[in-house]
């Protein structure tokens, strides 16, 4: 699970400092707040993970990535020829990684806690400015190992809060060179030193916990009479849910089941989708099946009540196409994923945007895995709470927090949730100033009456 985000110098975040990470994370607020923007530094290193140029520092992305940033100076908040840009990630791992010094042959560290930083900043060459990593570092509990950028192309390693040395090969040592991305240490490292072997299972263990990161955006794609599968697996449902069918035809071929708790049955994937779209209200039942035996070619049929025909998705309320992929990619990842959603309530009733809160609960109660949302969402807010109160929810399994921006610069306060779902540092109209609005509208009535008697 990801645990901390710190960003310097992003967008417009001039500094974010810690931001805690829980099973469940909100962050709300206007628009132009700042909110998207946390969530776009979390696919940047994701988008940069996956990218196949190892040349690159950060993939910034284009058309067809999750998030299109531009460039450097267009990220870096109010940009000048110095500035720097900063990211930090924490991340607790399930089982401890381990740190061996194979020269001295023993252990120098262990923890479930581990931790990436990366700074960056544009430096001027003979024919053209260069983004460089100007430090790069992990840490395994207090143990931190990085590099750093010396003179001209040259990098020194460092090391700090642990009892340990880089050990040389014998013979003449290489220069160190820019790390491989924005993560990874070079081959000269490796090539220097007896004992770095160790850095190689630091960037596979971001790289793991990145590919782990699933995203879904604000804008869905519309229902289709007729979809058509290939037979492919898809990672998750694609940025505006497109590919959703293709994962329950997926989950359905490879016998993917949800575990309800002892004793109940568990459910295949489209079984368990049916019952939340059940549950939330939206239909009575719900199947994927193929046009003709044998076909390619799949509708989603669904029935709005028990005694209701059988209709085609497109032929319902729109909501339901626009929450499918919603509950898929939440029961569809693996175990333990993170789940980044933008304004998930799109299109939603106002109690289906509620119940929203409770498919979050379950996907961690049942598979562990964290959801990450930019809402707007009063009532998704307010069920939250509920839960909290009902003690169906720990608030130390919630970090809610608002965005606002002030002269270009966006700030973060985190709500404070006590043990009965109430939020002591409420900021001031959060969704409105609903009061006002009532009283407004009473006094217009009343002017009214006035007038007509």
């Amino acid at each position: 699970m990801l645990t901390r985000l710190h960003l310097e110098n992003f967008k417009s975040w001039q500094d974010t400092q810690d931001i805690a990470l829980r099973p469940f994370t909100g962050f709300f607020g206007a628009n132009s707040s700042g909110k998207s923007g946390l969530i776009h530094a979390l696919l940047l290193l994701k988008q940069t993970a996956d990218s196949a140029d190892r040349g690159i520092v950060f993939h910034f992305g284009g058309p067809a990535t999750r998030v299109d940033l531009g460039d450097f100076e267009s990220v870096v908040h109010r940009f000048v020829g110095d500035s720097v840009l900063g990211i930090s990630l924490d991340w607790r791992t399930e089982k401890p990684f381990r740190i061996t010094d194979t020269y001295a042959r023993r252990d120098v560290a262990s923890s479930n806690d581990i931790g990436f930083r990366v700074v960056a900043r544009m430096e001027e060459s003979r024919s053209h400015d260069q983004l460089v990593v100007k430090e790069m570092s992990y840490r395994v509990g207090d143990a931190e190992f990085g590099m750093c950028r010396a003179s001209g192309r040259k990098y020194d390693t460092f090391i700090k809060n642990v009892d340990f040395q880089f050990r040389r090969h014998r013979g003449r040592p290489w220069d160190i060179t820019a790390p491989v991305k924005c993560y990874g240490f070079p081959d000269s490292v490796r090539a220097n030193y007896q004992n770095a072997g160790f850095l190689a299972g630091l960037e596979y263990v971001l790289e793991q916990k990145l590919q782990n990161v699933y995203y879904l955006g604000p804008l869905r794609a519309y229902p289709q009479r007729v979809y058509t599968w290939s037979g492919g697996q898809p990672m998750d449902m694609g940025e505006t849910g497109e590919a959703v069918v293709d994962a329950l035809l997926a989950a359905r071929q490879q016998g993917q089941m949800i575990g309800r708790g002892r004793g109940r049955r568990r459910l295949t994937l489209e079984a368990y989708v049916a019952k939340w779209l059940k549950d939330l209200g939206l239909i009575h039942d719900f199947r994927v099946e193929p046009v003709a035996e044998g076909s390619r070619l799949f509708e989603v049929r669904v029935r709005k009540s028990p005694k209701a025909a059988e209709v085609l998705l497109t032929d319902v309320g729109f909501g339901v196409s626009q929450i499918l992929p919603v509950l898929v990619l939440c029961f569809y990842v693996p175990e333990g994923s993170t789940v980044i959603l933008e304004q998930p309530e799109i299109h939603l009733h106002p109690s289906v945007q509620a119940g929203l809160a409770d498919v979050f609960i379950d996907a961690w109660e049942k598979r562990k895995v964290q959801v990450i949302v930019e809402s707007h969402s009063e009532h998704l807010l307010r069920r939250l709470q509920r839960r909290i109160a009902e003690k169906k929810l720990s608030q130390d399994n919630v970090g809610l927090y608002f965005c606002k921006e002030e002269d270009g610069v966006s700030r973060l306060d985190s709500l404070e949730i006590d043990l009965f779902g109430n939020i002591s540092n409420w900021p001031q109209d959060f969704f409105g100033d609903q009061f006002g609005e009532i009283a407004a509208m009473s006094e217009a009535a009343l002017m009214r009456r006035q007038a007509a008697g």
